[in-house]
């Protein structure tokens, strides 16, 4: 026994000696402007010795060898470093390092790389971290973009539970940009940076840092513009930062994909904080069908400027010029008709075919400036005036396809001029303070809002160009007159048709808002939040009637309570939140007077789970939700429209992203969702109780990827990325009358290889690499792209 011990005691020494031999390099990491950087890999290359710097930006690497080294530091799109350090057995090496960003860029970035992890000052409108947000939301970065090859605004989607897109941007007035169906209701991109950002066609991603989005009904603290009953999309745009640096970058791809785009960034002064970035992409592709184009160019410059601690000025401007030739929307049911057909396979609709040309084409120009000024004017109260301006136009050709006659094969192709041009003027002053009651911590937003909205509609009327089968065959609506897919036929037929009348509205919002954050204990916290909203229109400037001007008012409030059993680890969540839409009278059918309504309102009740653990290696949201729209306003034929309808969503979503080890990233979602009538209208189409709403997407939704970078040995730099999407089969016309009509359920999957080092990044992706054919909808087919790869090669300086 004693001989045992000896031996024991003589290994421990043994083992104690050799690592007291080793050494230790710690150290502390810094910003631009002198504050801590946390979450920054810190390496010692050709090893798998390494750290992460904390909240104070202090790191330690133990049980180094001794000898000569490389210890590099790296965060996502921030420049590495590297510095060659010696170390000697027993010896604590002192390491520290000065980043080329500032603390509000580096957030920036952890934030749209990590969402879950830090703090957002946009969902809620004021500092605060996830797990004390009682709020769903979802974020995808920019790096995750340029992961996947992503060159669509809309491809970024796929990488979010419970939100599917129904149908492509269309460009035409109004709501031209792609539509989603997220948590069973509309979605469009309709902030920027948090401000309204109206959108008529296509986003270009060049210029976006992450999209945010955020779950559940949001006019509290975004208004009542737009429809957020399920949720709504913001896009973060890229900022500038203190350093030279950028990123040049080439694709090209399947379907003729050409795409170049550049990232610059520059200091401008010498002695002052003042930085230009300057982001640009030009873009060109065709489409996987017979016909149809795409072609855009797209620039971003940004401005900002840091007086001093307490305060700074940006300015951000995005200009984009698009033309298309779009594919028109196949409304395959008239809506009143018994459905001959239930599915795909027995309407036997052509995914190759476009049913257009590139001769007839639709441009929607936008331009958005906007501008923010930051004040600190205290310790306790931060002052924020941003002020933002937009316009957008649909200029050119708008059609779709409509079965105007049911219980045939044949389907008729319209087809419209569209212009029309929009104005946005958005105003807001937001007050934030940090302040304690006593022992309590409050954290209070108070704001004010103004929304402005000028439209201006000047399209032609409406025309049949032909009639069509969904496998291809066509008749002319006159044989001695027929009509061409080409724009002199066109404007020949639209010249003969009565001239709509042109349209000049202005509507106007004024709301205030205040929201508070109170923390009982460290661990425990609620919210309480309400907005007061007045909307107001003088009608049509041109050609105002009675019935026109109305206003209305609106109060939106909003609940949370959020708490903690283990502290910046774990949170339960619990919310009530609301949101509105103003909705227009309408003239009675047998009367010239008109109806006045209240604002339509949806209100949501959601508890879950957020969970950041393993020191971030691990973040989850689990959450179950229950949203009732009331108010909604019912159009009966040939009757007076009325208010009394209602719909109901509920649902579960989960998302993952995890580290499992280093250099090995997942990230997955899933959600399930069921969306009816709650209460409607006989067997009207759009609202028969008990019915699908209509564009709901398919109840359930899964997705996955998980990428795999090498750190050390002869594939150091390179990677590897698979993933994919799954969606249910989806119920897109539901009616007692017509009948159902289903899409089928589809599974994707996508595949990447990818080399990343300092300065260079190539990318190869192959999407739907099974070839799938699958279809979206909304009371519609969509035929969806094939088997598909895009290439990339970037130069990083």
């Amino acid at each position: 026994m004693i001989k045992r011990l000896l031996l024991l005691c003589t290994l421990l020494f043994s083992v104690t000696a050799i690592f007291a031999q080793n050494a230790f390099v710690k150290g502390t990491i810094t910003t631009s402007d002198g504050k801590p950087a946390a979450n920054v890999t810190v390496m010692i290359e050709q090893t798998k010795w390494g750290a992460i710097s904390n909240e104070k930006g202090e790191y330690l690497i133990k049980n180094v060898r001794p000898g000569a080294w490389n210890l590099k530091v790296s965060a996502i799109a921030v420049a590495s470093q590297t510095k060659q350090i010696s170390v000697a057995a027993g010896e604590t090496l002192q390491a520290d390092f000065v980043l080329n960003t500032s603390s509000a860029q580096l957030q920036e970035v952890i934030i749209s790389t990590k969402g879950p992890v830090k703090e957002n000052n946009i969902v809620a409108k004021m500092p605060l971290k996830n797990l004390e947000n009682p709020q769903v939301y979802n974020t995808v970065s920019a790096e995750l973009m340029k992961q996947q090859n992503i060159t669509t605004y809309d491809d970024a989607m796929r990488n979010v539970p419970g939100i599917s897109r129904t149908w492509e941007s269309t460009g035409r007035a109004g709501d031209g940009a792609a539509y989603f169906s997220l948590r069973g209701f509309d979605a469009q991109p309709a902030l920027t940076n948090g401000l309204p950002g109206m959108v008529s066609g296509n986003l270009d991603p060049a210029n976006v840092e992450a999209i945010e989005v955020i779950k559940g009904p949001s006019g509290t603290l975004f208004g009542g513009a737009f429809y957020s009953y399920g949720g709504i999309i913001n896009t973060i745009t890229k900022k500038p930062y203190h350093s030279f640096g950028g990123e040049v970058a080439y694709t090209f791809g399947s379907y003729g994909l050409n795409r170049i785009t550049a990232d610059i960034n520059t200091p401008l002064s010498k002695t002052e904080k003042i930085a230009l970035r300057v982001n640009t992409a030009y873009h060109t592709e065709n489409t996987f069908q017979d016909a149809g184009f795409k072609k855009s160019f797209f620039v971003a410059p940004a401005l900002s400027y840091e007086v001093n601690d307490r305060l700074s000025f940006s300015l951000m401007a995005e200009i984009y010029q698009e033309e298309r030739s779009v594919a028109p929307v196949f409304f395959h049911s008239d809506r009143v008709t018994p459905l001959v057909f239930k599915n795909i396979q027995e309407l036997g609709l052509n995914d190759k075919l476009s049913f257009t040309s590139n001769d007839l084409t639709i441009r929607n120009p936008r331009f958005n400036i906007q501008g923010q000024m930051v004040y600190k004017l205290s310790d306790v109260w931060t002052s924020q005036t941003v002020v933002s301006r937009a316009q957008v136009k649909s200029d050119g050709y708008y059609s779709y396809i409509w079965d105007g006659a049911g219980g045939d094969e044949w389907f008729e192709h319209y087809i419209h001029n569209e212009n029309q041009t929009t104005y946005t003027t958005d105003i807001q002053q937001n007050f934030n303070a940090d302040f304690k009651i006593g022992s309590l911590r409050n954290r209070l937003l108070v704001g004010l809002d103004y929304y402005g909205r000028k439209v201006i509609d000047n399209g032609g009327g409406w025309g049949v160009i032909r009639q069509v089968t969904p496998w291809g065959d066509s008749r002319d609506i006159d044989p001695d007159n027929p009509v061409y897919l080409t724009r002199a036929s066109v404007d020949n037929m639209l010249s003969g048709l009565d001239p709509m009348i042109g349209s000049n509205i202005d509507n106007y919002s004024y709301s205030a808002y205040v929201s508070d954050v109170l923390n009982i204990t460290p661990a425990l916290s609620v919210m309480a939040s309400l907005r007061a909203d007045y909307f107001y229109t003088p009608g049509d400037g041109d050609d105002a009637t009675e019935g026109d001007e109305y206003d209305q008012f609106a109060l939106s409030p909003k609940f949370g309570i959020v708490y903690q059993p283990i502290l910046n680890k774990l949170s339960v969540f619990a919310n009530y939140m609301n949101a509105f839409i103003n909705v227009a009278p309408q003239q009675n059918f047998n009367s010239p007077q008109y109806q006045a309504f209240k604002p339509e309102q949806a209100n949501q009740w959601e508890a879950g789970v957020k969970a950041n653990l393993f020191s971030d290696k691990l973040q989850a949201i689990l959450s179950y939700y229950d949203i009732t729209v009331s108010d909604r306003v019912l159009y009966p034929p040939a009757a007076d429209a009325f208010q009394g309808g209602k719909a109901g969503s509920k649902g579960i979503e989960v998302e993952l992203t995890a580290q499992p080890v280093h250099g090995f990233n997942i990230l997955a979602g899933y959600s399930h969702n069921k969306t009816e009538v709650l209460e409607g209208m006989g067997t009207d189409f759009y609202a028969e109780k008990g019915r699908a709403t209509g564009g709901q997407g398919p109840q359930n939704l899964a997705n996955l990827w998980a990428t795999y970078k090498f750190s050390n040995g002869t594939l150091r730099n390179f990677g590897l990325g698979i993933g994919g999407n799954y969606a249910s089969e989806y119920l897109v016309v539901d009616n007692s009358v017509t009948g159902q009509f289903f899409l089928p359920s589809y599974t994707l999957l996508n595949g990447s290889v990818f080399y990343n080092a300092d300065h260079f990044r190539f990318t190869l992706n192959v999407n739907n690499i099974t070839n799938e054919q699958y279809y979206i909808g909304y009371w519609s087919v969509n035929p969806q792209r094939r088997r598909n790869f895009a290439c990339s090669f970037a130069y990083k300086f």
